[in-house]
């Protein structure tokens, strides 16, 4: 197992700057997670990393030595992509020996390695199967018992789920959990899916356009967003996000409603001040008129049998969604007043950045 560094690292083509200036520290057996929209640099990322991408500038450096311009195969990483990419005319456990053998590693060393894999991952009974004759969760497994098997000093993972549908993506998810309990090797692992980045990740690297917006433990980032686009990336549903004005010290006004609600700060911005106030949906209170913030208009309900979400409209301000825990009967039209808890807002200033409000 390994520590990594990246230090300043920028990747260009041309004139088009893909990763500005990224800085990141990732400890011995940590299990990091890059998310962000597509096109945000995540997987360029673990491209250069890996040495299948040159940087542009910068230093990456694999416990304390500097790997910058190693070639990839002498880097002592292994990586799972999107498309399994095995062998289809060897049996699963020739697809898992095939780099030992290529590595000159004697027979029984193999022979341990692809067994002791095969056992972590379920797929003894497999070994001498072909891949067309497995389903795609067992696929995706021997490519990641592929990676296994060379001990690498770091695993790599490029969106290893998004292939699979949805009840195998979460069956999956749960074994490279596991996995690392097991083995605690660092991961480093890209996704668009922040469900998978919240459920696998000791920290989260949140990215865009390149660039590191935030990084910390799922929890710390999905309770304290740094900026409003965290805010929106991090939660499903996502967080609820209101135009606001600042009446005075710590009292705020939603766009289209008149009555004040108290922050225990509103940071440097002054009196009349535009701000926007976010409100996660299951931090949302359905009241009566007089303890009322706000008022919406349901133009959806969706019952889920264990939870309902409740979508509304107002006049000026974005739709707003609603998590009510088991069966909640609401009808569309239905007209609620809604109370935000006051010890789980989020305030941003004009700039888009966080005030602290607690």
């Amino acid at each position: 197992m390994a520590e990594l560094k990246l230090l300043d690292i920028k990747k260009s083509y041309g004139a088009a700057t893909i990763i500005h200036h990224v800085d990141l520290f990732v400890a011995d057996g940590e299990f990091v997670v890059f998310v962000g929209p597509s096109g945000c640099g995540k997987s360029t990322l673990l491209r250069i990393i890996a040495g299948l991408e040159q940087v542009s500038g910068g230093e990456i450096m694999i416990d304390g030595k500097s790997v910058t311009n190693v070639p990839a195969s002498d880097r002592g990483l292994a990586m799972v992509f999107q498309s399994y990419a095995l062998y289809p005319h060897m049996s699963v456990y020739k697809n898992m020996a095939f780099a030992l053998e290529n590595m000159g590693l004697a027979r029984d060393d193999i022979d341990r390695r692809v067994r002791r894999a095969a056992e972590m991952l379920r797929l003894t009974e497999y070994l001498e199967r072909k891949p067309k004759a497995l389903s795609g969760g067992q696929r995706q497994r021997i490519a990641i018992g592929r990676a296994i098997v060379r001990d690498p000093k770091i695993f790599l993972f490029d969106e290893p789920l998004s292939n699979l549908d949805a009840e195998l993506r979460v069956a999956t998810r749960k074994e490279l959990a596991a996995l690392h309990s097991e083995i605690g090797g660092t991961m480093i692992y890209v996704t668009h899916d922040q469900v998978e980045a919240m459920t696998l990740a000791n920290r989260i690297v949140v990215l865009r356009a390149g660039r590191i917006e935030q990084i910390g433990t799922p929890l710390e980032v999905y309770n304290n967003p740094a900026n409003l686009f965290v805010a929106g990336f991090i939660g499903s549903p996502r967080m609820n996000l209101l135009p606001a004005r600042v009446q005075a010290a710590g009292q705020l006004v939603v766009a289209g409603e008149t009555r004040a609600i108290s922050v225990p700060s509103t940071g440097t911005a002054g009196v009349g001040s535009e701000v926007t106030l976010g409100s996660r949906p299951e931090h949302i209170e359905i009241v009566n008129d007089e303890r009322a913030d706000l008022f919406i208009t349901l133009d959806l309900v969706e019952q889920l049998g264990g939870e309902t979400y409740l979508y509304g409209s107002a006049p000026d301000i974005p739709q707003l969604t609603v998590r009510r825990d088991g069966q909640a009967a609401y009808g569309r039209n239905e007209r609620l007043g809604l109370r935000l808890n006051r010890d789980a807002l989020h305030l941003f200033d004009a700039g888009g950045q966080a005030i602290g409000t607690r």
